[in-house]
């Protein structure tokens, strides 16, 4: 008969081999996420938009997840880091300083001028790059250029695809134009409505007081198509016209897109707002798949410089790139009017989904 000595080894190793049967094996790390820190007014008087770009960022998020995440970097997912300037300038500033404490990477914002210019500051100072989805106002990029080209600073790292509100004004007279003489009449006098405010204020008193007039048009306006304007001034909307940067409904992937967001945000319009911030996270994830690496800021603003991205959604003059300002020189707005209580783009022609009604029916 044959004894085996069990030998302290022997017993550990058998040990050791069986907690290794006995238990599963530590899960493989996941890959880390890259943050971006998104900043808009989810609250206060310009909520509703705000709203509307944080949905539209989150839901462009999302898809570049589902689709893999950034791939050339192991399918790293985006992280939303997100903020609410309520709707207070001087909170673009404190709100952008509290993602990057967050870890964000970049920053994305954030629809009014004010709050965007002062994280422009925050941006600078951290050196963290930022694409401003929607603010017009020429300054916000156009400081920071002259601060490098002077050598105040070294780096730019602050890129907008927006309009300017320069280009909102050469764009709105040449569709005024346009439009003018494809309906054959000359307006003599002209007092666009500018503010949503304002509208809710003039529009039924020109109604009231019965105001012979050809039309309203805005040169570039915000709010004038959002689902609470239109519910406030139900048929004193109807036939107004306003220059804004819009969808392209003519791309099937933007209308299976704006059914979606239809149904998230309780029946809204994919806008100006949803678009262009839903736009933008596409760009950074471009960006982010060209950048050498992602530890280094400076590597991502030089894959931004280098920004030629043809999938937008909304309708664009060209790709998407980025100008020795750090603007998009292909960022343009389109005609819209309200017809049948619903925006519509009317014009240029190669945008329009319905033919423009100027002058509008006399009451």
């Amino acid at each position: 008969m044959t004894t085996h000595r069990l030998t302290r080894r022997k017993l550990l190793t058998t040990a050791a081999g069986a907690a290794v049967l006995g238990f599963p094996l530590p899960l493989r790390a996941q890959p880390k996420t890259f943050k971006v820190g998104a900043i808009h007014p989810v609250t206060g008087p310009l909520a509703e938009p705000g709203q509307a770009c944080r949905l539209g960022a989150q839901m462009a998020a999302e898809a570049i997840n589902a689709a893999g995440g950034i791939k050339s970097k192991g399918g790293i997912k985006l992280e939303l880091l997100v903020g609410d300037t309520q709707t207070k300038p001087e909170n673009g500033r404190v709100e952008a300083e509290r993602v990057v404490q967050q870890g964000a990477q970049m920053l994305l914002g954030s629809f009014d001028s004010g709050s965007t210019n002062a994280m422009v500051s925050v941006a600078q100072q951290r050196r963290v790059p930022f694409l401003v989805d929607i603010a017009a106002a020429d300054p916000i990029t156009a400081n920071v250029a002259k601060a490098v080209r002077e050598g105040q600073q070294k780096v730019q790292y602050v890129y907008r695809n927006f309009p300017t509100g320069s280009s909102f004004g050469r764009k709105a007279v040449q569709y005024f134009t346009e439009i003018f003489r494809e309906a054959g009449v000359s307006p003599k006098r002209v007092v666009p409505i500018t503010r949503p405010a304002s509208a809710q204020l003039l529009l039924p008193e020109i109604r009231k007081q019965k105001v012979e007039i050809l039309g309203v048009v805005s040169p570039g306006s915000p709010g004038l198509y959002e689902a609470g304007q239109i519910a406030a001034l139900k048929e004193d909307l109807e036939y107004v016209m306003a220059s804004v940067p819009w969808p392209n409904f003519k791309n099937p992937k933007t209308k299976t897109l704006a059914e979606e967001y239809q149904k998230r945000s309780g029946g809204k319009t994919f806008d100006t707002n949803s678009g262009y911030s839903y736009d933008a996270m596409f760009v950074i994830a471009d960006i982010l798949e060209r950048a050498a690496r992602l530890d280094d800021p400076d590597t991502i603003v030089d894959a931004m410089r280098k920004t030629n991205y043809t999938a937008g959604l909304m309708q664009y003059g060209g790709p998407i790139l980025f100008n020795e300002i750090g603007d998009n020189p292909n960022a343009i707005p389109t005609m819209i009017q309200i017809l049948g209580q619903k925006p519509v783009a009317v014009w240029p022609k190669e945008a329009a989904l319905q033919k423009f009604v100027f002058p509008r029916p006399k009451a």
